[in-house]
């Protein structure tokens, strides 16, 4: 643990903030950082409501019941709900409006590992069944549902999953149903995460759907590397959301831009826009430090990604979408990025990933376009790039400017492309014929 709070000091004081404001995106970091920590007027302590931090004892219906209290003073400027210093075993619970969470320096928020103390619930309407396995989910640890004016934060504070009966039950198909995440805030807005440490999430550590002016700042997520399929941060069909100063270490994906999937995601109609993701520190195992999709089918658009440092990472930026998935993929801006040993620095992957049933329409083409990466460097890399398009959908305006990739020994090839167009300017190593052309002179209109 010492070892990785080291790598989240040194990940927080060695980024140098250089902002980029290609588009209004740049700015919403600034804007939504400029919302104070107010004090609440009121704080309880979760030991008010019986509670033990020895680990054993099971503190569910006391976060609940807290919870409960405090909702009556909503109108009253709000609450504080504090944890002391303690290891606080709980299942889930939900938070309620204009509250906050504190968690002292010491406390930890430990996960049940018993699916008994799990509440079940319906899948998500823009995914139609679930991720894991088609079902219902459990619900994630932390939960806010329709809720406003809610902060999570601490003095260090950790929520610890323990994840590891979840992965194993994933990885043996012995689910009942799908995976739970840490803490999810959905169809909620002006909600704050910060501070924290989130360990061994059993699928996501932080998850935000439906919901807008989402704030996480100053956290660390941790899972192991073999953790299957762990993400550390998801905006999903969200807006205005800021991710910042944080380092993410987790099996899979680092952070997931994702807005629904299929026919479920089209009809449910929701994008994810106008976010902004900056100084961090990033490792995705065996999958990306930053991905878009692949379940993307209500759009991802308006996104700023600047300084960041991607480590370790099977790939470092991907694109993924899948014929059948619709939406689109647009106006993404990615600047000064710094790599170090990862497989293959760049993807762009039209057949992506699976479908949730047979009913998806495999005329509904995603659409990718107007991306723009620019000073990216990076050491021990093994492939430069793999884009590869859709033939009836070429990605399109695709952008590289001020990159510079040195390769790994053995590395043989060093770009793959095809189905996609765009322009480069100082590419190291050389780009593939594709990224030396612009897309509107092969007929592929500007979206």
């Amino acid at each position: 643990m010492s070892q990785v709070v080291t790598i989240l000091i040194l990940a927080l004081t060695s980024v140098i903030p250089i902002y980029a404001n290609v588009h209004g995106a740049g700015k919403i970091c600034d804007e939504l950082g400029r919302r104070s920590l107010s004090t609440r007027p009121h704080s309880v302590s979760i030991t008010d409501f019986g509670a033990v931090g020895d680990g054993k004892t099971l503190n569910t219906l006391a976060f609940q019941n807290a919870v409960f209290y405090l909702m009556s003073f909503a109108d009253k400027g709000g609450a504080q709900l504090y944890v002391p210093p303690g290891h606080w075993l709980t299942g889930s619970f939900s938070l309620t409006s204009h509250l906050t969470l504190f968690l002292e320096n010491g406390a930890v928020i430990v996960a049940s590992q018993d699916p008994s103390h799990w509440e079940v619930v319906d899948p998500l309407p823009s995914y139609g069944r679930g991720i894991d396995l088609p079902g219902k989910r459990y619900k994630s640890l932390i939960n806010g549902n329709k809720l406003h004016d809610v902060v999570v934060t601490g003095d260090n504070g950790t929520i610890d999953g323990q994840g590891l009966v979840w992965w194993d039950r994933f990885t043996s198909h012995s689910l009942k149903y799908n995976r739970p995440h840490l803490i999810e805030f959905l169809s909620s807005e002006n909600v704050i995460v910060s501070n924290l440490t989130f360990l061994n999430a059993p699928a996501y550590s932080i998850y935000s759907i439906y919901s807008s002016h989402v704030y996480i700042h100053k956290i660390l997520a941790h899972s192991s590397p073999k953790s299957p399929y762990t993400i550390g941060i998801v905006p999903d069909s969200s807006d205005y959301v800021c991710i910042q100063n944080s380092t993410i270490n987790v099996g899979y994906d680092a952070i997931s831009l994702k807005s629904g999937w299929d026919e479920y995601g089209i009809a449910y109609s929701r994008p994810t826009e106008n976010v902004h993701i900056r100084n961090v520190y990033l490792r995705g195992a065996s999958g990306s430090s930053i991905s878009f999709g692949s379940e993307m089918s209500g759009g991802i658009s308006d996104v700023v990604v600047d300084n960041a440092h991607i480590h370790y990472s099977l790939t470092g930026i991907a694109f993924r979408t899948t014929k059948g998935r619709g939406g689109y993929i647009k106006e993404i801006d990615i600047s000064n990025i710094d790599m170090l040993r990862i497989g293959t620095a760049i993807v762009a992957n039209g057949s992506f990933g699976s479908h949730p049933d047979d009913k998806y329409d495999v005329n509904a083409l995603p659409l990718v376009s107007h991306i723009r990466l620019s000073n990216i460097s990076g050491e021990n890399i093994g492939i430069a790039g793999k884009l590869f398009g859709i033939k009836e959908s070429p990605f399109s305006s695709v952008t590289l400017s001020n990159v510079s990739l040195s390769m790994s020994s053995g590395s043989s090839v060093s770009w793959q492309c095809s189905y996609v167009y765009g322009s480069s300017e100082s590419v190291i190593p050389e780009p593939c014929p594709e990224l030396k052309r612009d897309a509107d002179a092969y007929g592929r209109a500007a979206v």
